[in-house]
């Protein structure tokens, strides 16, 4: 009998992650920010799944937290079957390898003390692939060859190359252990506009070539709809709208995930402001809101809003927390 892997590479199950507020001579905890308040997602290989949101919502927190470079205090992930969050540090270092991260800024991701080819070899010296010496040059020069750089340059210095080509190092940088998924946070939002479209071709095309799984963290949904699968929408800790990017785009369930489709610009006139907006401002992850946590700025809320947490509606083709999703199924 051939065991075939699970579709789902990623499971994330009730994650949260808060970090204490402390004040006083003595810094006694005095409260606590919940960044992520019991968040689920789900990957399958190949795939990709963008997390989009406001700024402060908990996106970025939700892929450290995946990655452990900050530590949830409940929850699980799973990582092609094995909850990663139980094991003790030795024993999630392969994963390591099999998880990278590609971050918004590049200038500030690379060493600027470090050559080309010693930032993009740095990852083989500390899972030891390839020998010293030429063999890890020679697999330095494939990757840039790869993301479109020229090898001839791996001995120049970060400072010497544009934003978009410096984020190209840090792609080759990623690949450059074979992983199995990447997290992309807000990879092209510091581009213009030309090089993000350049950016975001090549991760796809990587995708077909080498079978990669993203994790794209972002808060611009004109990307999303041109490179996620699916889009989990993310609103002060937790997801409160899930599902394929069309019908998220075109149709989406919940008001927060309409309010936030409203603010995008169209040319169209026709569909401006057909969606409700978003009312203030986002309250303080410190002290959320009892009841729904977006209700304060809900044009659509109902009675019920202010008092009650509305549950996690299964739809036909994902998710939905809201009472009004509730009312439809």
């Amino acid at each position: 009998m051939i065991n075939t892997p699970p579709a789902s590479l990623l499971q994330v199950r009730n994650l949260r992650t808060w970090f204490p507020v402390r004040s006083g001579i003595f810094q006694r905890v005095a409260g606590q920010v919940k960044a992520v308040d019991g968040v689920d997602l789900e990957i399958e290989r190949g795939q990709t799944l963008a997390l989009v949101g406001e700024s402060g919502c908990g996106k970025t927190t939700v892929g450290r937290s995946i990655l452990r470079l900050v530590e949830p205090f409940e929850g699980s992930v799973v990582y092609d079957g094995v909850n990663v969050l139980k094991l003790p540090a030795q024993d999630f270092r392969p994963f390591r390898r099999r998880i990278q991260v590609i971050m918004q800024d590049p200038a500030s991701a690379l060493d600027p003390r470090m050559t080309v080819r010693d930032a993009i070899a740095e990852g083989m010296e500390a899972f030891d692939i390839g020998s010293e010496g030429q063999d890890r040059t020679t697999r330095v020069a494939e990757l840039m060859r790869l993301v479109k750089l020229d090898p001839d340059s791996m001995g120049r210095y970060p400072h010497e190359f544009s934003g978009g080509q410096r984020q190209r190092i840090c792609i080759a940088r990623a690949l450059a252990v074979d992983p199995e998924l990447i997290i992309c946070d807000e990879a092209v939002s510091s581009l213009d506009v030309s090089i993000q479209a350049q950016i975001l071709n090549l991760l796809r095309d990587l995708q077909e070539s080498r079978g990669l799984t993203y994790l794209f963290i972002t808060h611009d949904l004109g990307v999303v709809r041109y490179f996620a699968d699916r889009v989990a929408v993310m609103y002060l800790g937790r997801v409160v709208e899930e599902g394929p990017t069309e019908r998220i785009m075109s149709a989406p369930h919940h008001p927060y995930t309409q309010a936030l489709l409203a603010a995008v610009p169209s040319l169209d006139p026709d569909k401006r402001g057909v969606k409700p907006a978003a009312l203030g401002d986002v309250p303080s992850p410190e002290n959320p809101p009892a009841g729904c946590h977006y209700h304060p700025r809900c044009a659509q809320k109902l009675t019920q809003c202010d008092r009650e947490d509305p549950p996690m509606v299964r739809l036909d083709d994902g998710c939905s927390r809201c009472f009004l999703s509730a009312d439809e199924t």
